[in-house]
């Protein structure tokens, strides 16, 4: 039987509709201008979250992405995260990214402290999302040392998951350890940076989604992905601020390991319009470069 995961009702000021048009708008502006500006390397991060905000937007508006509108802005953010760690990648010369439908020159610039392991896994995401397998390589391979924030913005374990998924996807030795680590690092007795709501409610639950995801448990994946669709749901609306904030309308890290899932044919038993039919389902696949 198929768990339905009703969306909390989502009326955020100004609407969706208008918070998409102006910020597309302003987004395809500054997209048109990086290979001319000098500061290219601050503002393709800026550019990444206002990318994001869109999607958030778009799938308020479009919560099952089956408008084109919708995909091309899963895209544009998914080209925009990876052009932030392309940029990083080296600190000298140019590199080439896809960003908006057309190929741009910009600066490798080194590390940046904005391109740290949080932004990391929304660009995996994304990048999985979109099935996207030679950027998902790419981000794969960002040594993970560069990815450490020296302010110790972030809990350990977070270091411990991008570890476990570059080693899932480039098939290096020793997953189950670093799961287990990553496991252990996450549990809320050692990971106290992080709000504890914002620990138990979005970061942990895709961990234990790949937990299954990874067993091939077919039985425990759709109910883990049930819980970690109510989890979400329950950090969105513990008060009226996070109830009508857009960031709260897709879960992406569930999304992401429920795409992994579906494409290795486990079957998905859970609908929600935190996870959009058209993206769980790669319904746009191929229609255009990206």
């Amino acid at each position: 039987m198929t768990a339905i995961i009703s969306r909390h009702d989502l009326r955020p000021e100004p609407s969706a509709e208008l918070l998409a048009e102006r910020l597309g708008t302003h987004l395809s502006k500054g997209i048109d201008s990086l290979e001319d500006s000098v500061g290219a390397a601050g503002l393709i991060n800026s550019h990444f979250d206002t990318a994001l905000l869109v999607l958030n937007a778009r799938c308020v508006i479009d919560p099952q992405a089956d408008a084109v509108e919708t995909w091309e802005a899963v895209v544009n953010a998914m080209q925009l995260g990876s052009a932030l760690f392309a940029m990083t990648s080296s600190s000298e010369g140019t590199v080439e990214c896809r960003i908006n439908g057309k190929m741009r020159t910009l600066p490798a610039v080194g590390p940046l402290s904005t391109a740290g392991a949080g932004k990391w896994l929304t660009a995996f995401w994304l990048a999985v999302i979109c099935r996207e397998r030679q950027r998902m390589t790419q981000l794969c391979e960002v040594p993970l040392e560069r990815l450490r924030s020296p302010e110790g913005e972030y809990d350990e374990y977070i270091y411990h998951w991008v570890d476990t998924l570059q080693t899932y996807w480039l098939r290096r030795p020793g997953l189950v350890e670093k799961l287990t680590a990553t496991f252990e690092a996450s549990n809320p007795s050692v990971a106290t940076i992080a709000p504890r709501d914002l620990l138990d409610g979005v970061l942990y639950p895709p961990i234990n989604l790949f937990y299954h995801f990874v067993r091939k448990d077919e039985a425990g994946f759709s109910p883990a992905l049930e819980e970690a669709l109510k989890l979400h749901k329950a950090y969105w609306t513990m008060d009226e601020d996070r109830e009508s904030d857009i960031d709260g309308s897709v879960a992406l890290g569930p999304l992401a390991i429920a795409s992994l899932a579906y494409d290795g044919k486990i079957p998905i038993d859970v609908e929600s319009d935190y996870l959009p039919k058209y993206l769980l389902e790669h319904g746009w696949l191929g229609e255009f470069p990206t």
